[in-house]
């Protein structure tokens, strides 16, 4: 279990930070049960559920054994302070439950013409004229403004890049080391938080006059739709919880699609005839799946038992949280023969079993935007294939994960343009 009070948290973050977080889990799992093992993580006695047989029984049992999960200093990060509050007595941190119809495949249907457009244009005025470019840092800044514009209508590109710097302090603190003084990254992160809820306040607060204004007809993003959807006397207790809301969409959307787009890049360079099947448009979305197989944007979430639970043998005490990770599954050579391989042919046909390959999660809490976010990596990847072939800078550079897999230089490529489809 670890040291008093951090657990195995320390351990568990540097196989993180060392761009390994299998290693934590596997060596648990070899050394207690490969079916479930007992640690503890994030200041809670934990049990980590193991493979396919873990991952359905979490994602089958969603408010009837295990509810939703959310360590205190995550909630502190992203949520409003009032809203913080309310959440510690009670299981208030959800999504709105209008979110997936806003992001349903066929909603996503009048974004795409957007997501295309932003892709080509960032394209053009950030990787055209360069010779080298730091992959992560631009996705980032396109995944950031393609969700100011379709969440919020905001385009005005200052604007998102003053803001999209305080959610950089965010991200870094979010599985940080929760001690709240003056330097630490998790004061930092608290900072920044405190910034974005009040640009988002503020926002919020001039949208409110739009709709008074114009009614249903200024109703054509995501803010509309949630302003819309709450209390008609939309309060200032509505206004905190619908900021906390925004704050945790951006949070999801932009930092795990930047990285996806990263490390579909990274595999691409490295096989040469994989990037030719993607050139001539034949698979795309295998090669998106496989890089988040061995390179997922999303480790695991959490959930707490409300009742005693026995499973495989071993009894799991009520109110003790329970975590999913996808690296029990994602690199198992049972589900994924010879794992370590990047082969999007594993995609083509039937695809995995069931509840192996879960970067999205499973179950009703399986991740709303996961159609969202294909389609605006699949956009965006398709602009650069269909401009540039590319070569690595740096071979031997490193990942770490924080939360999301993150290159430690950026991830910088020479660009190679491309005359009609060839060099």
């Amino acid at each position: 279990m670890g040291w008093p009070i951090i657990g195995e948290t320390l351990e568990f973050s540097l196989a993180c930070q060392g761009g390994n977080p299998g290693r934590f889990l596997n060596d648990r799992m070899n050394k207690y049960s490969p079916q479930v093992f007992k640690t503890s993580l994030l200041e809670a006695n934990m049990a980590v559920m193991c493979g396919a047989s873990g991952n359905k029984f979490l994602f089958s049992n969603e408010d009837k054994l295990v509810v939703s999960w959310w360590q205190r200093s995550m909630k502190k990060i992203l949520c409003f302070p009032s809203v913080f509050n309310e959440t510690l007595t009670g299981d208030k941190f959800r999504p709105p439950t209008f979110l997936p119809e806003f992001l349903k495949p066929e909603a996503l249907q009048h974004y795409l013409a957007t997501m295309d457009s932003m892709a080509s244009e960032h394209i053009e005025l950030n990787w055209s004229s360069n010779r080298e470019v730091l992959v992560f840092p631009l996705a980032r800044k396109y995944s950031f403004a393609l969700a100011f514009r379709l969440f919020m209508s905001i385009d005005d590109p200052e604007y998102v890049e003053m803001i999209s710097h305080p959610f950089q302090i965010l991200n870094e603190g979010f599985l940080s080391v929760p001690i709240d003084i003056p330097g630490t990254t998790f004061n930092r992160a608290l900072k920044a938080s405190k910034f974005i809820h009040n640009e988002l306040l503020a926002i919020i607060r001039k949208r409110k006059m739009e709709l008074e204004q114009k009614g249903d007809s200024a109703a054509r993003d995501l803010l509309s739709h949630m302003l819309l959807a709450s209390d008609e006397n939309c309060d200032v207790k509505s206004e905190m919880e619908i900021s906390t809301q925004v704050i945790c969409l951006l949070f999801a959307t932009h930092h795990t699609t930047s990285s996806v787009i990263t490390f579909i890049l990274k595999y691409l360079a490295e096989f040469p005839d994989v990037y030719s099947k993607v050139l001539k448009d034949e698979i795309y979305l295998e090669c998106a799946n496989e890089t988040m197989r061995l390179t997922p944007p999303v480790q695991g979430t959490f959930r707490e038992a409300i009742t005693d639970i026995t499973y495989a043998g071993f009894t799991i005490p009520r109110g003790w949280k329970m975590h999913w990770n996808v690296n029990t599954t994602h690199r198992d050579p049972k589900y994924f023969p010879d794992p370590e391989k990047f082969n999007p042919s594993r995609f083509e046909g039937k695809g995995p079993q069931p509840f192996t390959f879960v970067p999205f999660g499973g179950g009703p809490r399986m991740c709303p935007g996961r159609e969202y976010a294909r389609a605006q990596v699949l956009a965006f990847i398709h602009h650069v294939v269909t401009r540039f072939k590319w070569e690595k800078v740096d071979p031997c550079e490193k990942v770490a994960y924080n939360p999301s897999p993150i290159p430690s230089k950026g991830f910088p490529i020479r660009l190679q343009p491309l005359q009609n489809g060839s060099i």
